[in-house]
């Protein structure tokens, strides 16, 4: 243990007084390093913080305390360095590695069924928009009012859309990029009102505002359910207590009656 806080101490030294860059190394390296990222990474990053935080900051974080945890790791098992031991370090490290990953995406596992009953509500705000303007400055002008999670998704399609990309896929990214309910079709329909003439506008506008309704209807349909659910599990829980405090209260009783 006394060599281990030495070498800690030692690393910490070497580290502030940049003997050992590790800014440096991952500098260095980055592309082979990137190439370990999570394709949904960034995705989870932004479901979590939002515009707040950078995944790319974040990241090299994480490979920060993924190598600093290695060579902890090493100089723990250094005297007595065996290929069970080496085995143990490279399980170890795989999960430094993938916490921070695996964390987000419990994170988002939670928090999907909210997501899913974000976009409903953002699309009615902007079907209201779409009265008045047209769907690239309907969507741009929505930005600030739009759930945090989904800025940065609407800021990149924006951007695309101003840049001169007429195509679906724009849209089409931004439902990748948030693969909840319906978001596929949702995004279809708002890039055809797109391109509706100011005549058929009307009917598109229709057909949007009905489809926003039906979406509307079945977020409350899951947000009742999952009341309800919680609500079962709940009572079951108190009957279950209940029933069993009572029991055992029925076996005391029985026990100091039998003593006596």
């Amino acid at each position: 243990m006394e060599i281990l806080i030495t070498a800690i101490i030692i690393l910490f030294v070497l580290v502030y007084t940049k003997k050992v860059d590790t800014k440096a190394f991952i500098k260095e390296n980055d592309v082979y390093l990137k190439g370990l990222k999570e394709k949904d990474y960034d995705f989870y990053v932004s479901a979590k913080y939002g515009d707040k935080v950078d995944p790319n900051v974040l990241y090299t974080k994480r490979l920060r305390t993924t190598f600093f945890g290695v060579i902890a790791l090493l100089i723990l098992f250094i005297s007595n360095l065996n290929f069970i031991n080496f085995i143990a370090i490279l399980v170890v490290t795989y999960f430094i590695f993938k916490s921070q990953y695996l964390s987000l995406k419990r994170f988002y596992k939670r928090y999907t069924h909210e997501i899913d009953q974000m976009l409903p509500y953002y699309l009615k705000g902007l079907e209201i928009l779409c009265q008045n303007y047209t769907v690239p400055v309907a969507i741009s002008r929505s930005i600030d009012d739009a759930p945090e999670i989904f800025k940065p998704g609407l800021r990149d399609m924006i951007a695309r859309i101003d840049a001169g990309d007429s195509t679906i896929q724009p849209y089409m990214d931004f439902a990748i990029r948030y693969p909840v309910r319906d978001s596929m079709r949702m995004m279809r329909l708002l890039y055809r009102l797109s391109l509706g003439a100011q005549e058929n506008k009307y009917q598109q506008l229709l057909m949007f505002s009905r489809s926003v309704s039906n979406l509307q209807n079945k977020a409350r349909e899951v947000k009742y359910k999952n009341r309800l659910s919680n609500m079962e599990k709940r009572t079951m829980i108190m009957l279950i207590v209940t029933g069993g405090g009572t029991m055992l209260i029925l076996l005391m009783s029985m026990l100091q009656l039998f003593g006596m």
